[in-house]
């Protein structure tokens, strides 16, 4: 626990954190974190990059997300990979009329990869997001968005990151990229379907947490808009979709 609370200190000097004192009314607070680790080559990121871009500007989507000026969805997004990798694509931003959504779109669409590690620090990366959303303790839910398409390989696990108090008011949702050439019989890769059992079992946390499945990376911004869509809406119970 003190390596953690020590890790959150050193978070919270690099990415200015600080508690608002706004009186802005927030619904949601949503940060997404995407994995940008050696098993993303070029093409995929920028799959998963354009992807993202394309479900937020999905009609629906916006419809969702615009829902309420007065009660905003707040957001932001991130890369990481490797313990020291974390980098921030869009600061935070209140969705709260069509201008601020097409601005974070475009930032999101113009993004280019920056020089990731190759390892793949899920705990790192969770604990980054939940001091990010440290930010937002005024919104009604907070929920980090995690991408990823591998498991935890270095550093602190999902499970020694949840340990830390700072998650007990936070939903972590994922989606799971799987490849579905992978059969896991060579014992080097993982199948779709025990990829799937990973985040069902170990990454995703919260009583209304949930994971959702792209096929591979061209089925990326299909898969998000789903999601985005039932983050959105209605409140959902732990279950993973195909």
């Amino acid at each position: 626990m003190a390596r953690i609370s020590f890790f959150l200190r050193a978070i919270t000097l690099s990415i200015g954190l600080c508690h608002s004192a706004e009186a802005q009314l927030c619904r949601l607070a949503l940060v997404l974190a995407l994995d940008v680790s050696g098993s993303v080559n070029p093409t995929e990121y920028a799959q998963q990059i354009d992807g993202l871009a394309t479900a937020l500007n999905h009609p629906d989507v916006r419809s969702l997300i615009l829902f309420s000026a007065d009660a905003p969805v707040s957001f932001a997004a991130f890369e990481w990979s490797s313990r020291n990798h974390q980098y921030i694509i869009q600061p935070w931003i209140s969705l709260d009329g069509p201008g601020a959504l097409d601005a974070a779109i475009a930032r999101i669409g113009s993004h280019g990869r920056v020089r990731a590690g190759l390892k793949t620090a899920m705990g790192t990366a969770l604990l980054f997001g939940a001091s990010m959303l440290e930010q937002r303790a005024h919104c009604w839910q907070r929920t980090i968005d995690l991408s990823g398409d591998g498991k935890n390989n270095i550093g602190l696990s999902p499970a020694d990151a949840y340990r830390h108090p700072i998650f007990d008011e936070l939903t972590v949702n994922a989606l799971v990229v799987t490849d579905p050439a992978n059969t896991g019989q060579d014992g080097t890769s993982l199948s779709p379907e025990a990829l799937r059992q990973y985040y069902q079992d170990e990454v995703i946390h919260g009583p209304r947490a949930f994971a959702m499945v792209a096929d591979g990376y061209p089925d990326y911004a299909s898969a998000m808009q789903r999601k985005l869509m039932r983050e959105l809406a209605l409140p959902v119970f732990g279950q993973i979709d195909d």
